[in-house]
């Protein structure tokens, strides 16, 4: 199926539309380009991304500018410990002129969220977000309502900050397809963001990429993407690494094998192929993984982010992949 491009009103393959995201998000997220492929490909997989970095290193841009790449609407909630689930979902409020309660929106009603600092509120308030996550709904006083669709959350954390903070409980972190870094740019690439003054405002101004009619297609693109019964047993066999590694109390659930493929199928779309090769897997391993493993305490449940990356790849090592 083929999507219709915005900018020249003509026909482009899915995988196209896909790259046109990444580079107008990479247009102002400077040097960042595998991220930016991770994150476009999480949404095209329907999965949601949890961002655990130091401040001042793109997390909110690369939230902004891939909401206006998709056209769609943007909101963001900075998460405090009085934060309640109710400023996250929306309350009903008495309007005295009808005499009953009318239902005010909460910023989750929205295509694009960006939760900053989720790990700052409180495990009640999480709960609500992330069971909308998982659900794309909400209930209110017992009516549900339908959230939109796409509906795309991208979480932030501080990792280097404990005091006030309420970490996330391993049910919850499952419910991220990914987790990723953006870490400092490299030299020369900093020195263009000097020279350009890249500001928030340069994402308002990116025009559209996409619309939702041509995510949705997208998102039902990647489904479709042929996944061998090789690629299967790749899956798995990796999957099962992580549950048997000495190092690991807790491997992935059934829920992170799903994203791993998703994930790999996605990312095989924007390469342009409508079929999975196992490039793809390595890619989708460490960023479905890195936030789902609890180490045993022999191991070091507490171990930096980097050495969690680097036990994640000796075990993708470990395991051989089809040819």
């Amino acid at each position: 199926m083929k999507a219709q491009d915005l900018r020249h009103g003509q026909s482009v393959e899915p995988g196209e539309t896909a790259r046109d995201l990444v580079k107008s998000v990479c247009s102002v997220l400077i040097g960042k380009e595998e991220q930016v492929g991770l994150v476009v490909a999480a949404l095209l997989a329907r999965g949601h991304v949890l961002v655990e970095d130091i401040p001042g290193v793109g997390k909110t841009l690369l939230a902004l500018a891939t909401a206006r790449s998709m056209g769609v609407r943007f909101r963001r909630i900075q998460f405090t410990s009085d934060t309640l689930p109710s400023d996250v979902i929306g309350v009903n409020t008495y309007n005295p002129r009808t005499s009953e309660f009318d239902f005010k929106e909460g910023p989750i009603f929205t295509e694009v969220l960006l939760a900053d600092e989720i790990n700052r509120t409180s495990p009640r308030t999480q709960s609500a977000l992330l069971e909308s996550m998982a659900e794309g709904k909400v209930s209110v006083d017992g009516v549900t309502y339908s959230l939109s669709e796409p509906f795309f959350v991208l979480a932030t954390m501080n990792p280097l900050e404990r005091f006030g903070s309420f970490e996330l409980p391993e049910s919850q972190l499952d419910r991220f397809m990914i987790s990723i870094s953006l870490g400092y740019p490299d030299r020369s690439h900093e020195l263009e963001i000097l020279a350009r003054d890249v500001e928030h405002s340069d994402a308002d101004r990116l025009k559209p990429a996409a619309n939702v009619e041509s995510i949705q297609r997208l998102q039902q693109e990647v489904r479709e993407v042929r996944v061998d019964s090789s690629i299967m047993d790749y899956v798995m066999d990796l999957v099962t690494a992580t549950r048997e590694h000495p190092e690991i109390r807790l491997g992935l659930s059934s829920r992170g094998g799903l994203h791993l493929k998703w994930l790999a199928q996605a990312l095989a779309l924007l390469d342009g192929r409508d079929y999975t090769a196992p490039s793809d897997v390595r890619r989708a391993f460490i960023p479905v993984t890195m936030h789902r493993m609890v180490l045993s305490a022999a191991a070091g449940s507490r171990r930096s982010p980097r050495e969690r990356e680097e036990l994640m790849s000796r075990i993708l090592r470990s395991v051989e992949g089809p040819v």
